[in-house]
């Protein structure tokens, strides 16, 4: 039958596609279904102005996983990624900046701030390398469920040795990052305001939190378990962007026999008797499958495309309650020149740093205090910014001599209490967040010839970011590893059969890794080798 698969993936984001290939190279037969005219969900590239193109939200590359890189073979379709050769740069107010470069250049810089902090750097490093390769072990794991029987039980005491195995000392340095606030973690190695709020401000990525919230630490973590090219803690550029990161599994997919299809959003996951067995297209075609995976954030999945009469009403409940917000405001700006900081004019400064990501929001003060301002105001007046300015490295992204700047911005509150919305505040963030720049690189305004804005409202009209969440919900305790998305679903199976989870709202959580999509297909294989579904 032309409309009976084995496996339907709704949404074709880069974990769909990476469920995909995996249930392909199985010799499933597999259909993605993405509502937008191209795959890739927030991991893409777009002409955003005529002749400047960029990642329109996704930006830049670490987290993506070596063996899905490896298993999809996804250089052969494409991809290369070029390594920042300055991680990040924090420009101060006095004039001066901070830097975040490779090697041993770090602690010298570390050094003119506070030599004391200089010398805290390796054990500062050597702790979060600790708790980075614990979670690069359990990045493709599967986390036990909660009342899932005695498999889920030895699962449990599995994972649980190896946490036995750590010292005291060890121990604690993972309770720390787990349960500690960013601030009060970072307390523990450097006393420098601005070494300090350098190293939070991972805390506070994608994280509509302060600084001072208890378990924005584990936020600060959850950017440290990365590598490009096989360097830990390395940032890097995709060249040609994001999408070409998604173009390249979409390619990989497509050899192995996947079918894609685009402008196919779904409107309904067909239910009968506890089962699900299709999808509703937005068109009124229905396609069915005996196994439906959806990438969707589980908020969109379970409140919007599952009718409620067949859900348990504490899991819908409890759905309806999941945290999903980032205080994420995206924007991509086209420049008929390089940006001039005022810090350039510093003798240490090199073109390398431009190459990093430049970031506006300097001290855990600054930090908290854009959090409070959103939290009052809707926004913060003076918002953390970073910048990356990709065609310092890709020169196919803008014409000869200009540039391509992607602005990553935070805080920014979802919604107002007052029943206005983004819409109606847009054109007033986006200019203070221009001037915020201008102030760190006069002529900054000047230089631009085009943009493109994506609010928090925008990012969910766009992506199905739902409250502009970029992680597909929040990475706290209630809504990590076995608790995510909810308690005894934490396995990528949903509450019906023959329905699963694979985007980011499942372990280990957001950002391009790619690790959801093949945990996921991992266990939808198991069941289908025991034809339990």
């Amino acid at each position: 039958m032309a409309n009976q698969f084995d496996a339907i993936i709704v949404g074709g984001g880069h974990n769909g596609l990476v469920c995909a290939n995996y249930l392909a190279m199985k010799g499933l037969k597999v259909k993605v279904l993405e509502r937008r005219s191209m795959v890739g969900g927030a991991a893409v590239t777009e002409e955003f102005h005529p002749g400047y193109k960029n990642s329109v939200a996704s930006y830049t590359v670490s987290l993506l996983n070596p063996k899905v890189i490896k298993d999809l073979e996804l250089h052969r379709h494409g991809l290369k990624v070029l390594e920042r050769k300055v991680n990040n740069l924090w420009p101060l107010e006095n004039g001066d900046f901070i830097s975040f470069p490779r090697g041993e250049e770090l602690y010298k810089e570390i050094a003119r701030f506070s030599q004391k902090d200089a010398e805290n750097l390796d054990r500062y490093f050597h702790d979060i390398e600790l708790v980075a390769d614990l979670i690069r072990d359990f990045l493709l794991e599967t986390p036990p469920n909660v009342g899932g029987g005695i498999a889920d039980l030895l699962k449990a005491l599995k994972l649980g040795n190896r946490v036995r195995k750590l010292s005291l000392e060890e121990e604690r340095i993972v309770v720390d990052i787990f349960t500690k606030s960013v601030d009060d973690f970072l307390n523990l190695y450097f006393e420098n305001d601005y070494v300090r709020g350098a190293f939070a401000f991972d805390g506070v990525v994608g994280n509509y939190a302060s600084p001072h919230t208890p378990g924005s630490a584990y936020v600060l973590m959850h950017h440290a378990f990365g590598e490009v090219n096989g360097k830990k803690g390395v940032w890097g550029h995709a060249v040609g962007g994001m999408g070409s990161i998604t173009q390249a599994m979409a390619a990989s997919a497509r050899e192995k026999g996947v079918d894609i299809e685009t402008d196919a959003g779904v409107d309904q996951v067909l239910v009968k008797d506890g089962r699900a067995y299709g999808v509703r297209l937005a068109s009124g075609e229905e396609l069915h499958a005996r196994i439906i995976a959806s990438n969707l954030n589980p908020k969109l999945l379970y409140g919007h495309l599952i009718d409620k009469s067949h859900l348990d009403d504490d899991f819908s409940r409890r759905m309806d309650h999941y945290k999903s917000v980032s205080g994420t405001f995206r924007m991509n700006v086209a420049l008929n020149k390089l940006p001039e900081f005022i810090c350039m004019k510093q003798d240490r400064f090199s073109a390398d740093h431009l190459t990093g990501g430049i970031i506006i929001g300097g001290t855990i003060d600054y930090l908290d205090k854009a959090y409070r301002d959103a939290q009052e105001y809707g926004w913060s007046k003076k918002p953390i910014v970073e910048m990356l300015i990709p065609s310092t490295l890709d020169d196919s992204l803008a014409p000869e001599g200009h540039h391509v700047v992607s602005l990553f911005c935070q805080q920014f509150k979802p919604d107002f209490s007052d029943g206005s919305t983004w819409d109606d505040h847009e054109d007033a963030a986006v200019e203070t967040i221009l001037n915020t720049v201008e102030e760190y690189a006069p002529g900054f305004k000047a230089s631009i010839v085009g943009k493109q804005v994506l609010s928090p409202l925008g990012l969910e009209r766009t992506f199905g970011l739902i409250g502009g969440c970029i992680m597909h919900g929040v990475l706290s305790l209630d809504q990590m590893f076995s608790t995510r998305p909810i308690m005894g679903h934490a396995d990528y199976r949903g509450p019906l059969k023959g329905l699963y989870m694979c985007g980011s709202g499942t372990h280990p959580g957001g950002g391009v890794t790619g690790a959801p999509g093949h945990n996921a297909a991992r266990e939808i294989l198991k069941d289908v080798k025991k034809r339990t579904v």
